[in-house]
């Protein structure tokens, strides 16, 4: 199974590549730059897996490149505020 299957598993792994990434004193202008590439990389390239991951990809390829970049912002903020709960 991919963590791509399942909305709450990719959330899930987002929380801990933060957590990773956090450690080892990753700043949050890096962390949300890396955010938006994974999204680019994913809208491009990868089929959606479930209804959260289209509509992601749909706003994301509907977005500017600013838009796009508040997107990742707000991925990072929603792993973040949940990521405590899936330590």
């Amino acid at each position: 199974m991919s963590v791509l299957d399942n909305f709450e598993t990719w959330k899930q792994f987002l929380a801990n590549r933060l957590q990773q990434a956090q450690q080892q004193g990753m700043d949050q202008k890096t962390i949300t730059n890396l955010a938006a590439e994974v999204g680019d990389y994913l809208a491009q390239n990868v089929d959606a897996k479930n209804k959260e991951e289209q509509i992601l990809k749909d706003l994301w390829n509907a977005a500017s490149e600013q838009e796009q970049q508040a997107l990742a912002s707000t991925m990072v903020k929603l792993v973040q505020n949940q990521g405590n709960s899936y330590s």
